[in-house]
């Protein structure tokens, strides 16, 4: 406990880091006030509660979807159109070009992205005031009321996306990844309180094992993100000895980290802001003439339903293997370590060692995605254990992976800042102490 206040002082000697934290936490707070901001025109009183799929994505919004936010769509569209244009870079050479440019390339997608994210908002906004908000709760003129809240949810996403850029240049950690986090964890209390009310005095030592079980699978999460695959390495230097004409090679030991979730929580993240869009677009087309609507729909806002895992699974897995090469460039490695001098013991340098790498990638891949697809699934698995829908959104899926993927990437990036002022502060004033790293097993 020491260490920990210890730790909590160093962090705030550290101006920038200060700075940093206080930045994102004011803007953090400017997304939750924004989430209780309800569109104009509507009745708050009379909005229905969001029930599985939906309910789903209300507790990652923090509710602001059940409430006719302005913030209701939140970050979701910009995932959307992050996943198309990442889709694109693959599939598409003018694409592939600009993401090849560097810099220039990357503003080039990033101003396509904001465009793309403003279009998909539209009709995101269309299906969700269509789908979700009765008619008997718009007080105003309903074609006026269409109109401006489509505008108003627009801009409420923009604005959530500029947000989650500032964060990340301006504050700490992933600000997209953090909107996300901090919706979630809004709604865990209230979880919590409903989960101890259903189960009452008599369920007090099965509340008591949910809560265990809640912890066991927090910790399996935290292992697979943090695990990492070391392949040796070996650097050969070669220096002159006491004549120009001897040469003494000397051999320096290394290790390459593979990450075993090397695409950390947005393979999920991606999942999941797809598998909203089926109960969303179909809820604004469902009737007495639109039964496959009426199907999908249903199907696909029932968390629990096998359809919907299956789906949610499978999208999981192939979103882990895409974006673990688009994060991971094998090739590029295997250049590096050939120009300087690296190589894999008896691994042939250049070619062979792309192939080598990226065998070792995929193995720890597949069963790191496998993994994270069975956690993403457990809530339904929860639910069908009579654990209540609230509280089983936390037993896995994409509340629970969000929350220890972001909250690590964040406690590393404050740690990176605490070694490194460590280093500067000894050879400035000594004052600052960082956590001492840990030391790095080699394989």
């Amino acid at each position: 406990m020491k260490k920990f206040f210890e730790t909590i002082k160093n962090i705030f000697s550290v101006k920038e880091l200060k700075d940093r934290i206080f930045l994102t936490l004011g803007l953090l707070m400017v997304f939750r006030l924004g989430s209780f901001i309800v569109l104009p025109g509507i009745d708050p009183s009379k909005l229905e509660k969001s029930t599985g799929v939906l309910g789903m994505l209300n507790g990652i919004l923090g509710g602001a979807f059940e409430r006719a936010s302005i913030f209701a769509l939140g970050i979701m569209p910009y995932i959307s159109a992050s996943i198309i244009i990442q889709l694109l870079t693959v599939a598409v050479p003018t694409f592939q070009k600009m993401q090849k440019e560097g810099e220039s390339g990357r503003k080039k997608l990033t101003q396509i992205t904001r465009a793309l994210t403003i279009l998909i908002t539209i009709g995101q906004g269309f299906a969700y005031l269509k789908g979700t908000v009765p008619i008997d709760a718009i007080i105003i003129d309903q074609t006026f009321f269409l109109i401006s809240s489509i505008v108003i949810l627009t801009s409420g996403t923009v604005f959530c996306m500029w947000l989650g850029e500032k964060i990340t240049d301006k504050g700490i950690g992933n600000g997209i990844s953090l909107l996300i986090m901090i919706g979630i964890i809004s709604r865990f209390p209230t979880a919590i309180v409903a989960e101890a009310t259903l189960k009452g005095m008599g369920g007090i030592f099965i509340f008591v094992l949910e809560i265990l079980a809640l912890y066991l699978v927090v910790m399996g999460v935290v292992l697979i993100v943090q695990a990492v695959r070391y392949v040796p390495l070996q650097y050969v230097k070669q220096v002159a000895g006491r004549s120009q004409k001897q040469m003494l090679t000397q051999k320096k030991r290394s290790a390459l980290p593979l990450k075993v979730n090397a695409a950390g929580v947005m393979p999920i993240i991606f999942a999941q802001a797809l598998m909203f869009l089926p109960p969303l677009v179909a809820g604004a087309f469902q009737g007495e003439d639109t039964p496959n609507a009426d199907y999908i729909a249903s199907v696909f806002s029932d968390f629990t339903s096998l359809e919907y895992n299956i789906l949610f699974a499978v999208l999981i897995i192939a979103f882990t293997f895409f974006y673990t090469a688009m994060t991971i460039n094998v090739q590029q490695i295997s250049d590096n370590l050939k120009d300087s001098g690296g190589f894999v013991p008896g691994v042939t340098p250049g070619e062979e060692t792309k192939n080598y790498l990226g065998k070792i990638l995929d193995r720890i891949t597949l069963p790191g995605a496998i993994f994270i697809a069975i956690i993403a699934v457990l809530p339904a698995i929860a639910a069908a254990a009579t654990v209540g829908d609230q509280f089983a959104q936390f037993y896995g899926g994409t509340s629970l992976l969000i929350m220890v993927g972001v909250v690590l990437d964040t406690l590393q990036q404050i740690e990176s800042y605490l070694l490194n002022k460590e280093y500067d502060g000894l050879m400035n004033t000594g004052n600052v102490k960082g956590r001492q790293a840990q030391p790095m097993n080699y394989i």
